[in-house]
């Protein structure tokens, strides 16, 4: 390639947020190039479960973003041609102790009170789910919007979506250095040609700062990596989502009553069935750089704690362990904002482990903000990339 192409979007990274502002970009009538080093989905996409989520969220700003998301992904299965196994059955927090049923009631009613569809869980309704939870659990709540997809497919689906629309995937393609050009945009240099580019969108995950100090931004995401248990078993054992109240406290830093081990490890129950009847037995969360290595002791924690709420499934079967890496930010909200000083650079990352959960809602806005639309369908100002220098992290 001896010449530059010139495009009116740039997204760096093919992971479902980086398809996700290809295709909505695309479809509002912007020429798109997608810069990929690897393959669509080859990161972070690929290593997490398929859950579109308001049940995790805290009440308020994140979940009513979370629900705008499920919103779009409906409209999505009409939207695109491919499949990407979506179903909306949704989903349950289950409580060990009264302390944790007292929290759960204050959570559901500060959801409710938004307009969410939540409701406490009593110990039959709890045993109606599923015949294999532990005789002493005292309750849970229900989410009942919360969806699921394998997100693998939809990545795929998303950027098939994005192609129609006229947006260019640019596969095994690394980017080596980023120039802004004095009229404005900027020149991307990769190991197959380069590109310029009037607006660039960083949608590169974890590895987002890396791409921002090429032009010396610094973005505070950092890897937290997760093991996921993939399984199986003769009868099934149960037909939605199912996660641990506890889950809340290890997703955002609070205290639980667990072994040593558990807290070490962040493990906290999450329980996924799969539309190929096999179920995700998950989850952990280690700040250990990018190291992908799977950790038998993780694996084992994982494990006991699933059997402390399904002691029923002891004989269940390991198909296969694997980890991925969820870009972290120190308040738990994704970064999806331009970068003021220096004008046409955006941000796209920093959705952890809601980066399926919110990479619809992270397309469209960012697609109005790349048009600079009159309205967008979430408040920009909690996403901001300059909240982080506001509270000197």
């Amino acid at each position: 390639m001896t010449s530059s192409i010139s495009v009116d979007v740039a997204i760096i990274g093919g992971g479902i947020v980086g398809m996700s502002v290809a295709y909505f970009a695309a479809k509002q009538g912007l020429s798109v190039a997608v810069l990929e080093k690897g393959e669509i989905a080859q990161g972070t996409s690929s290593r997490c479960d398929g859950n579109i989520l308001v049940i995790d969220k805290e009440p308020g700003f994140d979940s009513l973003m979370s629900l705008e998301s499920q919103k779009i992904i409906a409209e999505l299965t009409r939207q695109l041609p491919q499949p990407f196994e979506y179903r909306a059955p949704g989903s349950l927090f289950v409580c060990e102790t009264e302390e944790e049923l007292a929290a759960a009631k204050m959570w559901v009613d500060r959801q409710r009170a938004l307009g969410l569809p939540f409701r406490m869980l009593d110990r039959a309704d709890i045993r109606q789910e599923s015949a294999y939870f532990a005789d002493d659990l005292v309750g849970g709540l229900e989410c009942a919007s919360d969806s699921t997809v394998n997100p693998y497919m939809l990545t795929y689906a998303l950027a098939e979506g994005a192609a129609a629309h006229g947006a260019a995937m640019h596969l095994r393609t690394e980017v080596r250095g980023i120039a802004r050009l004095k009229g404005g945009g900027f020149a991307v240099d990769t190991d197959r040609g380069s590109w310029i580019a009037d607006k660039l969108v960083n949608a590169a995950g974890c590895w987002a700062p890396h791409l921002g100090r090429m032009l010396d931004i610094d973005i505070p995401i950092v890897p937290r990596k997760g093991h996921l248990i993939v399984a199986s078993r003769q009868r099934p054992v149960g037909l939605r989502k199912v996660m641990e109240f506890g889950y809340l406290m290890s997703k955002f830093g609070g205290s639980r009553r667990v072994d040593e081990e558990t807290e070490r490890y962040g493990v906290a129950l999450v329980f996924e069935p799969t539309e190929s009847q096999n179920f995700l037995i998950g989850s952990s969360r280690e700040f250990v750089g990018f190291d992908t290595s799977v950790r038998p002791q993780v694996v084992r924690a994982m494990a006991r704690r699933a059997m402390r709420f399904y002691p029923g499934i002891a004989d269940f079967q390991v198909i296969r362990t694997y980890t991925g890496l969820r870009p972290w930010t120190p308040d738990h909200l994704p970064i999806v904002s331009g970068v003021d000083e220096i004008p046409g650079y955006y941000i796209a990352a920093g959705h952890e482990g809601d980066g399926i959960s919110l990479a619809a809602v992270t397309g469209k806005l960012m697609s109005e903000l790349l048009t600079e639309a009159a309205g967008t369908c979430v408040p920009t100002e909690p996403l901001r990339y300059d909240r982080f220098r506001e509270k000197g992290a």
